[in-house]
C-alpha cells in the first residue's frame, strides 16, 4: 500500500491529511472491533504515507510486555507478544521511554544495538524507522510505526511530526474503541447472567414489560419473549381488582422505600394461577413506576410445602391430644364396665339402666378407638359459631 504523494522532502497535502483524520474518526463508529479499526487506520494512512511496513504496538506495563495487534511487513512475519520488554533495547522501547516521536536511520539503529549491548530491533534492520507514541492521559499506551527497507529518503523529519499528530487522534480512537468493547463485553456478561438466572427478571416502564428474561417467559407459560414485551402487566393478574391492588401496594412501597417485596397470586397464559414472590426496585425517585426492575419467583412449591408442614403439625397436635384422651378415658371406661357387670337383678338396677350404661360405655370405647386412628386434621361446625375436631371424619374405622 503506497501513498499517492511523493515520499521525499515534500510537505504532505494538508487537505489530504485532514481527510485522513476524519476517516480515522469515522472508523471508530463504523467498525465493530479493534482489529477492524486498525485495518481502517492502516488504509487511511496509506493516503499520505508509504505504509507497506506498518505496525501498532501496545504497551502492557503491568506485564512488562508489548503486543502487536496489527502488523504488516514486507520482510518479517507477524511478531508475537514480547515479554521482559524493559530489558530490551528496541526502537519501540525508545519511543515509550522518551514519550515522544523518534526517527532512526540504519546506522543509528545499528549503533543503538551496539551501545546497549542488546538487540535494538526484532527482525530485519530497516533503512529508516519512524515511531510516534500513543498517549492517553499522559500515559504511553503504545506506539505506531512506519519504516522502509528500500531507502532512507522515503521519510523525513516532517513526516515524523505528521505521524505524531496523527498518532494523537489514533490514541483517542483506540481508547474510545477499547471502552466501547469493554462496555459491550460487560453488557454481554450481564445479559448472560440475567438470561441464566433461575428467577424471572423484567424491566418495566409504567407497568409495561419492556424486556424479560427467558425464565420469566417460561414461568408465565409463554413461548416467546415477544408475547410479553410491550404488553401491560395486567395480563399476569387474574382481575382488574388484583391488578389495581398490587399497583397501589407497589407504588406506595417504592415511594417510601425505593423497593417493594410482596407475595401475590399471578396467572399464566393458560389461566392457571400460582403463588409468586415479587421484588421491585425503582430507578426514578420522583415517578417510581416510570422505570422499574421486577424479580418474580414461583413459590408455589414452597407454599405447598409450608402448608403440608402446618397440616402435619396440626395432625401431630391432634394425635397427641387423642393419645392423652384415650389414656384418660380408658380408666373410667374400665370401671363403668366392671361395675355394670355386678348388677344382675332388677332389684339392684333396672335393666334399661344397665343397657344405658353398657351402651355409653361402648360409645366411649368407640370414641377412643377412633381417636387412636386419626389420620388427618378435619373440623366440623359446632353450636356457638365454633369448630371442633371431627373425630369420625378425621379417623379411619378400626378393624
Amino acid at each position: 500500500m503506497t501513498a499517492n504523494v511523493s515520499q521525499h522532502n515534500q510537505s504532505r497535502d494538508a487537505g489530504k491529511t485532514l481527510e485522513v483524520l476524519f476517516e480515522i474518526s469515522a472508523a471508530v463508529n463504523s467498525t465493530r472491533t479493534l482489529e477492524e479499526l486498525y485495518a481502517e487506520i492502516h488504509q487511511a494512512l496509506g493516503k499520505i504515507f508509504n505504509v507497506d511496513n506498518f505496525y501498532i504496538a501496545l504497551h502492557h506495563e503491568e506485564k512488562d510486555s508489548i503486543s502487536f495487534p496489527y502488523f504488516v511487513d514486507e520482510m518479517d512475519d507477524t511478531v508475537t507478544e514480547i515479554f521482559n520488554f524493559s530489558e530490551t533495547g528496541s526502537l519501540t522501547g525508545q519511543v515509550i521511554k522518551a514519550k515522544e516521536p523518534c526517527i532512526f536511520n540504519e546506522d543509528q539503529i545499528r549503533e543503538l544495538g551496539l551501545r546497549t549491548k542488546r538487540s535494538a530491533t526484532i527482525g530485519t534492520v530497516s533503512k529508516i524507522w519512524l515511531g510516534a507514541p500513543l498517549i492517553i492521559k499522559d500515559k504511553v499506551i503504545g506506539v505506531i510505526t512506519i519504516q522502509s527497507y528500500r531507502s532512507a529518503n522515503d521519510f523525513t523529519g516532517s513526516d515524523l511530526n505528521l505521524l505524531n499528530s496523527v498518532s494523537q487522534h489514533i490514541a483517542l480512537a483506540i481508547e474510545r474503541k477499547e471502552s466501547d468493547e469493554k462496555l459491550t463485553e460487560q453488557r454481554q456478561l450481564l445479559h448472560k447472567i440475567l438470561e441464566t438466572s433461575p428467577v424471572g427478571i423484567a424491566y418495566l416502564e409504567n407497568r409495561v414489560f419492556k424486556w424479560v428474561n427467558t425464565e420469566m417467559v417460561h414461568m408465565l407459560g409463554y413461548d416467546l419473549k415477544s408475547e410479553l414485551e410491550n404488553q401491560s402487566v395486567r395480563m399476569i393478574y387474574s382481575s382488574d381488582k388484583e391488578y389495581d391492588t398490587a399497583g397501589q401496594i407497589i407504588s406506595k412501597d417504592l415511594a417510601l422505600k425505593g423497593k417493594c417485596d410482596l407475595e401475590f397470586n399471578l396467572i399464566k397464559k393458560d389461566g392457571a394461577t400460582f403463588s409468586a414472590s415479587l421484588m421491585l426496585s425503582s430507578f426514578n425517585p420522583v415517578n417510581t413506576m416510570a422505570a422499574t426492575i421486577a424479580i418474580i419467583t414461583d413459590i408455589s412449591e414452597q407454599k405447598t410445602a409450608q402448608q403440608e408442614k402446618i397440616e402435619k403439625e396440626k395432625l401431630q397436635g391432634v394425635l397427641e391430644m387423642a393419645g392423652a384422651i384415650c389414656h384418660e378415658l380408658n380408666q373410667p371406661l374400665q370401671t363403668i364396665i366392671g361395675y355394670s357387670s355386678l348388677f344382675k337383678s332388677p332389684q339392684d338396677l333396672r335393666e334399661e339402666d344397665l343397657d344405658s350404661i353398657r351402651e355409653q360405655a361402648s360409645r366411649i370405647g368407640e370414641i377412643t378407638r377412633r381417636l387412636a386412628n386419626i389420620t388427618q386434621y378435619k373440623t366440623k361446625e359446632y353450636p356457638g359459631k365454633t369448630k371442633i375436631v371431627d373425630i369420625w371424619g378425621s379417623s379411619r374405622k378400626p378393624n
